[in-house]
């Protein structure tokens, strides 16, 4: 992870597929296509990948939770269970519908605990949403239970995750809806895109429809289709998933260095006493797209994360003083800092961020650095890094 760094001949291949024909839009054309549909045949590769009857591809992650949510029915006024740990698209896409983040803690996962799942349950609860952050996963079948005695939506957030698993199913396909992101920084890139994926046909029809203007895409002309819904525009290019087509076929290749880069870095840090690594829950297999581990407490974090900084770590991340991540620094969100009107209903519904404290995740998410693994890397470069990051540890803790 980033896919970018391995562009081939296969990318420029497809992307030089698009410019030759000239028709940059995913819909109608097809006279000028010469046969090119590389939305429908990413949307095509990706079902076989997740084992999934229907993938509809977006603009981004975050129109992604978007349109999956929608397309679920969650709208104004809804509460949506959320980790405090996530990135702010998460809270982004849920109040663009007028829904209502509800934030919860998460455990030694990363990701939501059940039984702050559990206590977040009211009568206006109506989807529970895990991300899995980092490249691994939360307790999937007790946040499915969770879900199923409540009756409610369960959504999958694993624009981090693409290429692990849990219990031999792919992250991302295993709640009622999943999400996903390629933009320049995942591990399949398209620059800017994203994916919603279901078995579920009505929600996927609703995501077809959603993300499009409300088009019923019956039929071969534009024009005389016809708007079941309203809808608004979350299409992605042809030029984007071109790239991401020839990115998704590179996935088993990607998975495999990552594996290698990250095991080399974990057998070097798993040799320091203090050092812990994060929960995989039973049956769950990590994308190997980060590492993330433990220290004794935020003081000793803090201290390795400058070390870090200092002696050419790169890509290694303290998120508690991140102000993308983590909900300590999300005071945007908490003051309500919007350039138009937020209804009285998400006022009231995020008034509880002003006072709320989240202790059980300050104490995993003060003690974690979480560091990218890089496609790039050689294997020196690799054993390089890892001793040098033991090194530094070691010197301080």
């Amino acid at each position: 992870m980033p896919g970018f760094e391995l562009f081939g001949d296969l990318e420029r291949k497809e992307v030089n597929d698009v410019l030759d024909n000239g028709v940059l839009m995913r819909y109608g054309f097809d006279a000028m296509r010469k046969g090119h549909w590389k939305a429908k045949e990413l949307e095509s590769e990706l079902s076989k990948v997740f084992n999934s009857k229907h993938v509809q591809l977006v603009s981004s992650g975050t129109a992604a939770v978007s349109v999956a949510l929608a397309s679920a029915g969650i709208g104004a006024g809804d509460e949506v269970i959320m980790p405090t740990f996530t990135f702010v698209a998460s809270f982004e896409a849920i109040m663009m519908l007028g829904a209502i983040p509800v934030l919860v803690d998460i455990d030694d996962t990363l990701t939501l605990d059940p039984e702050a799942v559990k206590n977040a349950i009211t009568s206006k609860t109506k989807a529970v949403m895990v991300v899995q952050m980092c490249g691994s996963m939360g307790n999937m079948d007790a946040l499915r239970s969770i879900c199923d005695k409540h009756n409610l939506v369960f959504v999958e957030d694993a624009c981090q995750a693409i290429g692990g698993s849990y219990k031999g199913k792919a992250l991302g396909s295993i709640a009622d809806v999943g999400c996903f992101s390629f933009d320049f920084v995942k591990t399949i890139t398209c620059g800017e895109g994203g994916a919603v994926v279901t078995n579920n046909e009505n929600y996927y029809t609703n995501a077809d429809h959603y993300s499009d203007h409300g088009h019923d895409h019956i039929g071969k002309d534009r024009g005389a289709e016809t708007h079941p819904n309203l809808g608004y525009n979350f299409r992605i290019s042809e030029l984007n998933a071109a790239v991401g087509l020839a990115q998704v076929k590179r996935l088993p290749e990607f998975i495999e260095i990552q594996k290698k880069n990250y095991s080399i870095i974990r057998e070097s840090l798993s040799e320091i006493q203090d050092v812990t690594f994060r929960t995989v829950p039973d049956g769950g297999v990590e994308s190997y797209a980060f590492l993330n581990f433990f220290l004794p407490d935020l003081e000793k974090a803090r201290k390795v994360s400058e070390a870090f900084k200092t002696n050419g770590i790169d890509a290694c991340f303290h998120y508690y003083d991140n102000n993308w991540h983590y909900i300590r620094k999300w005071d945007h969100l908490k003051d309500l800092k919007s350039l138009y009107p937020i209804s009285k209903e998400v006022k009231e519904g995020i008034e509880y961020l002003k006072t709320k404290s989240f202790e059980q995740s300050d104490y995993h998410i003060a003690r974690n650095i979480s560091c990218l693994i890089k496609l790039s890397w050689t294997e020196d470069e690799v054993k390089e890094r890892a001793n040098k990051m033991a090194e530094l540890i070691k010197s301080i803790i």
